[in-house]
């Protein structure tokens, strides 16, 4: 009797260090934000210009950038055409939030960057905007085919969960437009401060007629037309701007 009661009792304790065990592994599991293999993440900025100083303010932007870009990689800088008026749309990219910080830290102690450009650009805007992101685990950035197209930023209000969540279904319905040849996709980003649960795709075209005739034709097909009606499962609202590139613009 005293052995078997032991035996239960080892047995006990053998099952509680087991579980104890197992549930690091079943958290990792369920986990539903963005499984970056590093700290790279992406500030959007909007800027809100004053329509009778729009071509000011891209004027002076376009003269002073190399101020700016001293400091931190820029990606792209638009200005949006339609979706939104008066608006200037740019990507920045840092390797962690220390490198963000310094690299702030380091303008606002920059007399040519304060004197020469802040205190002529902020007078033009009506608001700003970031929000930042991080591209999803299946995404990396991309050169257009070539210089002088137009870019869409779709934008995508997902139900919550992150990438664990609905990644599968919208990448595939990004590959499928893309493997098929019907538009170019430059990155996919998922939102870690602003707006959360959204997706923003980066596409380019050639031009906006050619959006416009390839999405005709791609709603025609019946891969692109399964692969969006089984992410729309997790969509509560889009919206996207047609942004042309500025002269400045590593995107070109």
């Amino acid at each position: 009797m005293i052995q078997l009661r032991t035996a239960v009792q080892n047995t006990s304790v053998y099952a509680k260090h087991c579980l104890v065990k197992s549930r690091p592994e079943l958290r990792a599991s369920i986990s539903t934000g963005p499984r970056q293999q590093n700290g790279t993440f992406y500030e959007f900025r909007t800027y809100f210009i004053q329509p009778h100083l729009n071509s000011a303010f891209l004027k002076l932007t376009n003269e002073k950038i190399a101020l700016r870009t001293a400091c931190s990689e820029l990606l792209g800088y638009w200005t949006v055409e339609y979706g939104g008026l008066n608006q200037v749309f740019h990507i920045w990219k840092y390797d962690s939030y220390a490198q963000r910080a310094s690299v702030r830290a380091a303008l606002a102690q920059d007399p040519s960057w304060k004197d020469q450009y802040i205190s002529k650009a902020m007078p033009m805007l009506t608001s700003q905007d970031n929000e930042v992101t991080y591209l999803v685990p299946w995404s990396q950035i991309q050169k257009p085919p070539k210089e002088g197209g137009v870019y869409e930023l779709a934008t995508f209000q997902l139900k919550p969960g992150g990438p664990a969540v609905w990644g599968q279904v919208f990448q595939k319905a990004v590959g499928t437009r893309t493997g098929s040849g019907y538009a170019h996709s430059l990155g996919v980003f998922h939102s870690e401060f602003g707006q959360l649960n959204q997706v923003h795709v980066l596409w380019w075209y050639e031009s906006a007629d050619q959006r416009a005739a390839v999405r005709q034709h791609s709603h025609e097909d019946a891969r692109v037309v399964a692969a969006v009606r089984e992410s729309s499962a997790y969509l509560v609202s889009q919206k996207n701007k047609l942004m042309f590139p500025c002269a400045f613009s590593p995107l070109k």
